[in-house]
């Protein structure tokens, strides 16, 4: 087995560290959304301004991808407890049945922080524009079927990922550090 030299080891060290991590796609700017939050609360997204944020589509009785997305949820608030600027924000496709309470119940059940992280409900109208023209998901139109996709949103509002939970290659690690990464660009107030 060859040894590197302390010096050259050391060097490569120091290279490795020092890449530069090339900057995040910029999407497209989310549309602002007035919604209910799970305390029953009115809830504006100018809210989330200065903060990066990831938000998901589910809803509380779903028997399929929803609780394995919000364990997953779950997962990323417990890695970015540290960044108090990293919110989450979870919209239900299903308004007609996802009160504020219902949701509260559902955020208390995956021990969801209500400081961090938003379970939003309203009117479908409202929820199928965030969704269709906002995140560019598709319908919030009755029918249940969504987007399974995690969305990363910068502090100016801004689409900057998508992530699979799905995928074998670990879309959560690529999300966390997307999330690493955002937090080192300044934030520029509009």
């Amino acid at each position: 087995m060859t040894r590197l030299p302390a010096i050259t080891a050391a060097a490569l060290c120091i290279l490795t560290a020092c890449q530069t991590v090339p900057p995040l796609p910029v999407y497209w700017q989310l549309p602002p959304f007035q919604l209910t939050a799970q305390s029953g609360q009115p809830f504006n997204s100018q809210s989330l301004a200065g903060n990066i944020w990831v938000a998901d589509f589910i809803y509380s009785t779903c028997p399929g991808p929803c609780p394995r997305m919000t364990s997953q949820m779950r997962g990323i608030q417990s890695a970015v407890q540290s960044m108090a600027d990293v919110k989450l924000v979870s919209f239900t496709v299903d308004p007609k049945n996802d009160t504020p309470w219902v949701l509260a119940a559902y955020a208390n059940r995956y021990h969801a922080d209500p400081a961090r992280w938003f379970f939003l409900t309203g009117d479908q109208t409202a929820l199928q524009d965030i969704c269709r023209n906002g995140f560019k998901l598709g319908d919030v139109d009755g029918s249940l079927v969504h987007s399974t996709r995690f969305v990363l949103v910068d502090r100016q509002s801004r689409v900057r990922g998508f992530y699979d939970p799905s995928q074998e290659d670990g879309a959560m690690p690529h999300l966390l550090r997307d999330i690493r990464t955002l937090e080192k660009e300044p934030y520029v107030r509009s």
